[in-house]
């Protein structure tokens, strides 16, 4: 069974926008065999990562972990939502509960906030049941086509014909995902209805605060909007720290998206991208990010981080229909 399998290599390197598609449906559809929600979990790790992966198409596992896991706590310990199998209890449910109620956890902490030992043992711990259960079964629902790993390693490689079509039709694939997983954890849980689920299901990957990284950007460059360069000093400042191309499509925050704003340019420019010449103005700043090479901590954040990934995001996020220009 292909959920045992410790080594998946790529059967299939070159895919038409068809040929994945076809293969998606299968995964989304009753044709796959879902017992439990780790696959849509997984699907959403992946996405959330999509910018992340190195010059070989590459992610640790411990980067999807952390991804898998703070889906599941924002499931289980905030919305209270434990049901995620049609069996026994789902092991990833076990593991968060305990370290929850063996830490004193209180229900409403997201998982950005608890204590990051205890995020450690979160992930290493999942880690280890998606060994078990998640990076084969979705190998073997997408024929080996979509991604290789390799447990000992723990190096997962999304096959780059795939890693394209995701960004491509991002915005979809991630409806797509969400709707289907607030399906299955309806059928299983006492829940009013989808649409509760969905909110709840779209929610879980977003952070509470952005303020580390605001603290960051404060503390090495001047306290302008990256807009409108208007001062953000004085007693009544209003700083915001926002996504430069927007998280409803980037699904994760990463210090080279993110750019100090006025309440004002951040109120207008909302869910839209900037004009295209902010784009020159945002590569340069984070060249002045990656210079910072003494900082271990901004050495991490920037880790992977190539001017081409921004363009790209801006590009494919006009794809995906963010095609609504703003300036101040």
């Amino acid at each position: 069974m292909s959920h045992k399998l410790k080594v998946g290599e790529l059967k299939e390197l070159y895919l038409t926008d068809e040929e994945i598609w076809r293969i998606f449906t299968v995964v989304l559809s009753s044709k796959s065999a879902k017992s439990a929600t780790y696959k849509y979990a997984f699907l959403k790790s992946i996405i959330e990562n999509l910018y992340q992966v190195n010059e070989e198409f590459e992610l640790m596992y411990d980067q999807l972990a952390f991804s898998f896991a703070k889906i599941y706590w924002n499931l289980i310990v905030r919305h209270n939502l434990l049901n995620h199998n049609t069996g026994s209890t789902a092991r990833v449910v076990k593991i968060i509960k305990d370290e929850q109620e063996k830490n004193d956890v209180p229900s409403e902490m997201i998982f950005d906030n608890i204590n990051d030992s205890i995020q450690i043992k979160l992930v290493s711990k999942v880690k280890t049941t998606m060994k078990i259960n998640v990076f084969g079964a979705l190998y073997g629902d997408t024929r080996g086509s979509f991604y290789a790993f390799d447990h000992k390693r723990e190096v997962f490689k999304i096959n780059p014909a795939v890693h394209r079509f995701m960004m491509k039709y991002q915005r979809i694939i991630v409806n797509l995902t969400n709707y289907h997983m607030a399906a299955m954890i309806e059928l299983l849980n006492e829940v009013p209805n989808i649409n509760y689920l969905l909110e709840k299901v779209e929610s879980i990957a977003r952070r509470s605060s952005l303020r580390p990284f605001e603290k960051v950007l404060l503390h090495y460059f001047n306290a302008n909007c990256f807009y409108c360069n208007k001062s953000l000093t004085g007693a009544k400042r209003e700083t915001h720290v926002d996504h430069f191309i927007p998280w409803s499509f980037v699904q994760s925050d990463h210090i080279w998206n993110l750019v100090l704003s006025c309440n004002k340019c951040n109120s207008s420019k909302s869910d839209k991208l900037p004009k295209r010449n902010y784009l020159e103005y945002i590569i340069e700043r984070n060249d002045d990010l990656n210079d910072k090479k003494e900082d271990a901590n901004i050495t991490n954040l920037m880790k992977n981080y190539k001017h081409k990934k921004i363009i790209m995001l801006y590009d494919y996020s006009i794809k995906n229909g963010f095609d609504t220009i703003w300036t101040p």
